[in-house]
């Protein structure tokens, strides 16, 4: 017999994450004993060749040999925020260790700071497409993300007059991924200076820089934004997770640039919800630690390997009828076009029919954006090059298959 159910919070029933639900078919097929090449998820620690570095793995050991399990201070370690605070400063803007709020990951961070910032109808404006978590949490307190256009035909570049057009007085948060998932691209100097220009005008509009794929930047061009603004304040937003190959341990940070001191209250508040959670793992942030501080040279290497998978998708897509793709700058994201009129308006069935058919899993394009992202999906290119050969030809021969004449 059925029970009525007891109602869900709307909150939480609305929520979508399209990078992770496409598991779920794909983990129901692996159960039935089929192998599924995984090009969806942006874990360099799920693929072969790009380890956490192991003198960061060693510090941690250490740290739990050692007996560091314990509670930190809830803002993070006084010396990971020191360095931290070296470490942002490098990138051009006066950071101190009191501006560095260490969180269990950036999306921890991006909880905190809408929870303290939104209320009642207030907006933030992100990019569309956009990751996920940009477009579900604003709602938890009562706000609304409304997306801005990149340009699909020009490196996905910000769409400048369509950000202006969008901006009013209940802009609390412009959001800017540099560089971008799910579409790879680069902001530069000239496009970050104009969004600083355009959110100048409405003086309660802070920036959200997510620039969590800021060491993955191929073009040169990647800069922090931060070290650009003078009047407007910024919460920057990076990381262990994909520069320094260590996803798993959830360490994030929050850092705020306030060039008019106008953030006093907002920082209290982010500092009592900070301290109302505790702390992020202690082990995990002298992990974190050792990376900052030891020799980089290493991720040389892992760049350019990262790289030269990249060059293989590109190489491959341009030779796939019914595919195209602007050059990745970026992270280790492409966004394809589907040209093929059988699915350019069914991204989902798309990635559905060729996850059953040819076992290969992408991400849907409208995942990110159900307008924006539509007639897309996004490829990670961490997997082996001969893993995205295979699934290279696994998708050649599905849409061969399907072609319309």
């Amino acid at each position: 017999m059925s029970k009525e159910q007891i109602p869900v919070a709307a909150r939480a029933s609305q929520i979508e994450y399209a990078i992770r639900d496409v598991v779920v078919p794909a983990t129901a097929l692996e159960q039935q004993g089929h192998t599924i090449l995984k090009l969806n998820i942006g874990d360099p620690i799920a693929y072969p060749g790009l380890p956490t570095p192991s003198h960061m793995v060693e510090a941690y050991v250490k740290a739990l040999q050692d007996g560091r399990n314990g509670y930190s201070p809830s803002y993070g370690l006084p010396e990971l925020r020191d360095a931290i605070a070296r470490d942002e400063r490098r990138k051009g803007w006066n950071a101190q260790s009191s501006d560095i709020y260490v969180c269990h990951g950036v999306t921890e961070a991006l909880q905190i700071l809408f929870a303290s910032v939104l209320t009642e109808g207030d907006k933030v404006l992100a990019p569309g497409p956009h990751y996920p978590p940009y477009m579900a949490y604003p709602q938890m307190y009562g706000a609304q993300t409304i997306e801005y256009k990149l340009k699909p035909n020009d490196g996905w570049k910000l769409d400048l007059d369509d950000i202006e057009s969008k901006m009013d007085s209940s802009v609390r948060l412009l959001v800017l991924i540099n560089p971008n998932n799910p579409c790879g691209s680069v902001a530069d100097e000239e496009e970050i200076l104009k969004l600083l220009g355009i959110a100048r005008r409405w003086p309660n509009c802070m920036i959200i820089a997510d620039e969590i794929y800021d060491g993955l930047d191929f073009t040169g061009l990647q800069k922090s934004v931060a070290s650009l603004s003078n009047e407007v304040p910024v919460f920057t937003l990076n990381g262990v997770s994909k520069v320094y190959y260590a996803p798993g341990w959830r360490i994030g940070y929050l850092a705020i640039h306030d060039p008019q001191l106008r953030l006093l209250d907002i920082r209290d508040g982010i500092e009592r919800m900070l301290r109302s959670r505790l702390c992020a793992s202690t082990p995990a942030q002298l992990g974190y630690l050792a990376g900052l501080e030891s020799d980089r040279s290493w991720m040389n290497g892992y760049s350019d390997k990262v790289m030269a998978q990249r060059d293989v998708c590109l190489k491959r897509i341009s030779e796939i009828q019914g595919l195209e793709v602007q050059s990745s700058g970026g992270a280790f994201y492409m966004f394809v076009r589907l040209t093929d009129p059988k699915w350019a308006n069914d991204d989902k069935q798309f990635v559905l029919d060729l996850l059953h058919e040819e076992h290969v899993l992408v991400v849907h394009g409208s995942g990110f954006s159900s307008d924006l992202g539509k007639g897309h999906f996004r490829i990670v290119y961490l997997p082996s090059v001969n893993v995205l050969n295979e699934a290279f030809d696994r998708i050649e021969s599905f849409l061969l298959r399907h072609r319309v004449d």
